[in-house]
């Protein structure tokens, strides 16, 4: 099914008694920023150059290029390594205002610790910052993007707790040599993604085979690495630099398939297995993990006789040092499922933990992506499930993007876009949910990890098979270009 356009509501209440005109719904906040984002590994190439270390996705697509789709790897990808003027050019030409780019740690760091410190990787990250900059465009910088260094993921990876200092190291390199110039961050970017590398043998890297504990204790350690850096900043770095920083965190939003206390309960219980054993220990009032995460994670790890929880405890301190280390919160929102009282997955692990099945709606549009279906509508709920659970933090929507197969004429995405913008500004307006920015995902056409080149998620057309790597937008860039510019949705996409 091809996604259609969704009507237009002219005039709204809203929920506080105030009426919304009709320009104003589709109009962007005075100080809402727009722009556009992609990743180092999927972007730069440039994989052995100039110092720059072995990372975990060079090891998994040069040793194990059957996991991927296509047998292809990031080696030259877009070639932003070279052509990252060329990108600058795409956002100055889009109008936007901020772009949202990853740093690789092994081009900073090349074995992983701040006791070698590569000068051509700062230079490099300089050289794009200063573009950016002399264009009017905002860099808003993710420390962590997927590609942890080999050598820090041969002492184990995230599981291993050490990774939280190895991490606040590497940022505080980060913060001395782009913080003058760089005043937004994000920590990591999708942890549950990458939580999920040491859950299966055949998913992303690093691929190890330890579902329900590897995963558990990755997250631990991200959670912790993500709290050292916030109050590092704060102790060395902000009274100078007067930076933000938050973190990226992803979420579908999940529809009950009824609107039964089970299958309501399963999808709360979704939100804090997915997002909320990130969000709860940072944004909440209280910390620590959700208490239906420990409760059930303790029961099940008792019902297999582990003699100790599967799931590691925060300390008292812990919890008290994490609690309110987030200027903003980052989120990637995609999707949607539904949701239903029941148990999936093989013990142990974190899905069957969650005690939720989980699908989707056949009749909701497709992607190219098998997981990615257009549900416009879930985005705005998602944003207020957020504002309702964690006092209505500053939003910055990190990424958002449709999937397709490639070309120019990408009219899916067009709407996707227009009709997921429409519904965040009806949180915005209606709502009064705390958005404040939204980059696009992505800038370019680029390697979609475990899929290769298969699926293209850019709004401006790379041609790979061309060593220039030329880029050409897509119907969609025209459409962004027009909102970033007028600040507003395009009277056609209103019908």
């Amino acid at each position: 099914m091809r996604l259609q356009t969704v009507c237009f509501v002219i005039f709204v209440t809203a929920v506080f008694g105030a009426d919304v005109d009709n320009e104003t719904l589709v109009t962007f906040p005075k100080d809402f920023k727009l722009g556009a984002a992609t990743a180092s590994y999927q972007i730069e190439g440039g994989w052995n150059e100039d110092g720059k270390g072995v990372n975990i996705w060079d090891t998994l697509t040069h040793e194990r290029s059957q996991l991927v789709v296509d047998k292809s790897s990031g080696d030259v990808a877009d070639d932003s390594y070279h052509l990252y003027m060329e990108d600058v050019q795409l956002l100055k030409n889009m109008g936007a205002q901020i772009y949202r780019f990853s740093i690789s740690w092994a081009r900073i760091l090349p074995e992983g610790h701040d006791n070698k410190v590569n000068q051509a990787g700062i230079d490099y990250y300089n050289k794009l910052i200063d573009a950016l900059l002399d264009n009017e465009i905002e860099p808003m910088v993710t420390m962590y993007h997927w590609d942890l260094p080999q050598t820090l993921q041969d002492l184990g990876g995230w599981p291993n707790r050490e990774l939280a200092k190895y991490s606040e190291n590497y940022a505080r390199v980060l913060f001395k040599n782009f913080g003058d110039r760089v005043k937004l961050w994000l920590t990591f970017n999708e942890p549950l993604t990458f939580m999920d590398a040491y859950a299966s043998e055949t998913g992303m890297a690093p691929s190890i085979d330890t579902p329900g504990i590897g995963d558990y204790l990755a997250a631990h350690t991200v959670i912790l690495a993500h709290a050292n850096i916030y109050r590092m900043y704060e102790r060395e770095f902000k009274a100078d630099q007067q930076g933000e920083v938050g973190i990226a965190l992803n979420i579908h939003w999940c529809e009950p398939v009824t609107n039964s206390t089970e299958d309501v309960e399963a999808c709360e219980r979704y939100q804090q297995f997915n997002l909320g054993i990130y969000a709860h220990p940072i944004f909440s009032e209280e910390g620590d993990y959700p208490s239906v995460l420990k409760a059930r994670v303790d029961a099940n790890s008792a019902a297999e006789n582990y003699t100790t929880s599967r799931l590691p405890k925060f300390t008292p301190d812990e919890v008290d040092f994490i609690r309110g280390t987030h200027d903003f919160l980052g989120l990637n929102f995609y999707t949607a499922v539904t949701g239903a009282g029941g148990v999936e997955g093989e013990p142990p692990s974190r899905y069957r933990d969650a005690g939720a099945i989980i699908s989707q709606d056949p009749d909701w549009p497709e992607s190219a992506s098998s997981w990615l279906r257009v549900v416009p509508w879930g985005f705005r709920k998602e944003l207020n499930w957020i504002a309702n659970e964690y006092g209505n933090p500053p939003i910055f929507i990190t990424e958002n993007g449709f999937s397709d197969y490639g070309g120019l004429n990408d009219t899916d995405r067009v709407l996707y876009y227009t009709e997921h913008l429409k519904e965040m500004l009806k949180a915005i307006h209606i709502d009064e949910v705390n958005v404040v920015g939204y980059t696009a995902w992505s800038l370019v056409d680029n390697f979609e990890w475990l899929r290769g080149y298969t699926e293209r998620f850019g709004i401006h057309e790379v041609n790979f098979n061309d060593p220039s790597r030329p880029r050409v937008p897509k119907e969609s860039a025209k459409v962004l270009t027009e909102i970033f510019k007028t600040r507003r949705i395009p009277e056609r996409f209103l019908d």
